[in-house]
């Protein structure tokens, strides 16, 4: 089991033991530091076993060109084999004969070596490539959740916040007087024109 893994393991784990929220049985409260210390050593862990499943499948090329070596000892080996028979007058027409025959065994048998080394190496990079799109698409799914808990936990706390400010202003409203008409203010002999006598 590789350490992205077992991160994984750990966060579910954690999630499984985080204490539901009051009644609520599918909101849970979470401890913030210990899931953020979780995802960042995910974070860094992730690198690393994508460069594990980078080197398996640059062995590709080393099983290639070992395949190719072969090939290339076998052909050679035809080869030598073939100027020996030529270089003796007497079986010349068997020479090219066999040599003919050595070199397409040789041929096939290179290509088939070649076609394996590929397989094998295709196969590799399959299951490195779906390995690492599942650790990503379970740590994106855990993500997901996470953020939707807390936007839940968010849109409650809003709710309730919204609530008790609307309390407090009412409760303000009634604590104030109500308000009197101001009276009419008597008009002076200044105001109507007239001098007082």
């Amino acid at each position: 089991m590789s350490r992205i893994e077992q991160l994984i393991g750990e966060i579910e784990e954690f999630i499984d033991g985080c204490k539901l929220q009051p009644f609520s049985s599918t909101k849970i409260i979470v401890d913030k530091a210990q899931l953020e210390e979780l995802l960042v050593e995910l974070r860094h862990r992730t690198p690393d076993e994508i460069k594990k499943y980078q080197k398996i499948l640059n062995n590709k090329d080393a099983i290639i060109n070992d395949a190719k070596a072969q090939a290339e000892a076998i052909i050679t080996a035809a080869n030598i084999q073939t100027n020996e028979m030529v270089n003796q007058h007497e079986i010349v027409q068997r020479a090219y004969t066999k040599a003919n025959e050595i070199v397409n065994e040789a041929t096939q048998k290179a290509e088939e070596i070649m076609n394996k080394a590929v397989d094998d190496a295709n196969a590799l990079r399959s299951g490195a490539v779906e390995y690492t799109d599942d650790m990503l698409s379970n740590t994106q799914n855990i993500i997901s959740n996470g953020m939707e808990g807390i936007r839940e936990r968010y849109e409650s706390m809003m709710e309730l916040l919204q609530a008790s400010y609307e309390v407090l202003v009412q409760n303000r409203r009634e604590l104030e007087p109500p308000k009197e008409a101001e009276p009419e203010q008597a008009q002076t002999p200044a105001d109507s024109g007239q001098e007082e006598l």
